[in-house]
């Protein structure tokens, strides 16, 4: 692992709490956690207190902490897996390491627990390269370097402003290949990071990543709910989303963008039948979202995260919104976050 300066005041740790009790997985993580600003976000489903065990530095918000800085129209947004974005929105310091309550610490090819706030950070403070592929993956980790024939004018790289580690055990898979394989797990670990090129989308996942807040803050945005759903959202779509629109953002910014280590342990949650019942929708949408984010366009002058979502929800209203009133509705969620934003941005920092 690369050599960088870890300064635990630039990182809030922000979990989505969705078990009232909390106590065995703060203790899985006490070794990594206990060293830094945690920001616990209650889903505002779970009516139950949080139990809480002591030695950690922690902030907790609950849903009338939420009611009381954000209006009732917008708070609502907060919910099951958005919990963790409303940490992301009062959070006041650089870095971002956001997890899941259902997560613990994985052991590396050495029995060695996977500390994935340095990993996260050293991805972050290391350049990416997402314009010319290294076969040997991150040429800035420690034994790795740039392969025969790369450009020389290309290996300084650009910044890093998210990274996405990966799980063991259950495999990130969608409900109809979850249904299929129900005995398949990720056991393999893989000690490597790399690079998602330019131009290539993501299905990002919210439960173990790390980012740039002062850069890529903004984009980092709940979102799309489809209408047959009734209630119900598509479990995974608004990280999906949240994926597709910060890749988009990334690529025009020049800002790269990492995938691999470091990896936690999640542990099972769910029914694969159930959320297919839900999925089924979302799998469709999606042939269609990823050409369109692909080739999305914005103006020279787009310089900022919160630039480039502002114009990224008119290109969706204008080409998707059409054919799709729940795209529609999503674009104009991204115009309300960012407003948001804006709005909390003021207030917290002011």
């Amino acid at each position: 692992m690369s050599q960088v300066t870890i300064d635990t005041n630039e990182i809030d740790i922000v979990i989505a709490a969705f078990h009232s009790d909390l106590t065995s997985f703060l203790e899985s993580w006490r070794p990594i956690f206990s060293r830094f600003h945690l920001i616990i976000i209650q889903d505002p489903d779970l009516k139950q207190d949080l139990k809480i065990p002591k030695g950690f530095d922690i902030n907790i918000y609950t849903k009338s902490d939420i009611d009381k800085l954000i209006t009732p129209s917008n708070s609502a947004i907060f919910s099951g897996y958005s919990s963790r974005y409303f940490g992301y929105l009062i959070s006041k310091r650089k870095y971002i390491v956001s997890i899941d309550d259902d997560c613990v610490p994985a052991k590396d090819n050495n029995g060695e627990l996977v500390d994935i706030v340095t990993q996260h950070i050293v991805n972050l403070k290391t350049p990416a390269t997402p314009f010319f592929f290294n076969t040997l993956y991150d040429p800035y980790r420690n034994g790795s370097d740039f392969v025969r024939g790369y450009p020389f004018s290309l290996r300084s790289g650009v910044p890093c402003v998210l990274s996405c580690g990966l799980w063991l055990n259950l495999a990130d898979y969608d409900a109809p290949t979850q249904a299929l394989k129900l005995e398949s797990r990720n056991l393999r670990y893989v000690d490597a990071v790399m690079t998602v090129p330019r131009k290539a989308m993501m299905p990002m996942s919210g439960i173990n990543i790390a980012f740039d807040r002062e850069i890529l803050g903004p984009a980092l945005l709940p979102g799309l709910k489809l209408a047959k759903e009734g209630k119900f959202r598509w479990e995974t779509m608004e990280d999906v989303w949240c994926g597709l629109v910060v890749k988009a953002v990334c690529d025009h910014l020049r800002l790269g963008v990492k995938s691999g280590v470091p990896y936690v342990w999640r542990n099972e949650r769910g029914s694969a039948i159930d959320s297919l019942k839900k999925e089924w929708e979302g799998v469709k949408l999606m042939e269609e979202l990823v050409p369109f984010f692909q080739t999305v366009e914005f103006s020279e002058g787009c310089v900022t995260a919160e630039g480039c979502v502002m114009e990224m929800a008119a290109a969706i209203e204008k080409e998707l919104g059409g054919k799709h009133p729940e795209v529609a509705n999503a674009a104009e969620k991204m115009v309300e976050w960012v407003k948001l934003w804006k709005e909390v941005e003021s207030r917290v920092l002011g």
